[in-house]
């Protein structure tokens, strides 16, 4: 009887942990890091890819954070010669915003699945240079401004700790590029649906 009893702490211990860390007050924290580098036949140098985005959120009630991202992004594409004519290379950098509302729904103990909410907003400038990437000039500005439902999953290995697995599920960009002068030269608006299964976003995710 008193093992029994024993284990029913445990269990009744265990169940509550993994349900304080979605509660009501607490604070989730993490973010994504992503580079990329990819040779193009033809370029001098290897085109890069890179986006840091740190996050916080808070609990306004259980299983239901509201936080936002703050980060930056950079590529720079090497110019490539196709048919005798070498292209120039192109450099874009941004200030990344992204606020997010997420809502969790417990599976097991250790299990949660979730829905993402965000409005991911960019604002950068665009650069021109050699085939080199050297001697940039500034020809404009790139912004965009989005919306994106996102469904995942979040393991729980510890009380403070979560890995989590995410999709794009559905999302719309309106993305506008601008000249020296602040002038709209150009612009598109993208609509997506769909998730790609085996291209998942995994992060870790801070719990307080």
């Amino acid at each position: 009887m008193k093992k029994l009893l024993l284990s029913l702490i445990a269990v009744s211990a265990l169940a509550f942990s993994t349900q304080a860390q979605t509660e009501k007050g607490n604070l989730v924290v993490g973010g994504t890091v992503q580079y990329k580098s990819e040779k193009v036949d033809g370029a001098s140098k290897s085109n890069q890819t890179f986006q840091i985005i740190p996050s916080a959120g808070y609990f306004v009630a259980d299983n239901l954070a509201i936080g936002t991202g703050i980060g930056y992004q950079y590529a720079k594409s090497y110019g490539a010669s196709l048919g005798g004519v070498t292209l120039p290379s192109l450099q874009t950098s941004a200030f990344v915003i992204s606020p997010f509302a997420r809502a969790y729904k417990g599976v097991t103990d250790q299990f949660k699945f979730f829905g993402q909410l965000s409005v991911p907003m960019s604002f950068g400038n665009n650069k021109v240079g050699d085939a080199n990437g050297d001697n940039l000039t500034k020809i404009g500005k790139n912004n965009t401004i989005g919306i994106a439902l996102s469904p995942g999953f979040a393991f729980f290995p510890t009380k403070k700790l979560g890995i989590e697995f995410a999709v794009q599920g559905i999302s719309y960009n309106d993305n506008k590029l601008e000249n020296a002068n602040g002038e709209k030269i150009s612009g598109s608006k993208d609509f997506n649906i769909g998730a790609d299964f085996f291209a998942p976003k995994i992060g870790v995710q801070f719990y307080f």
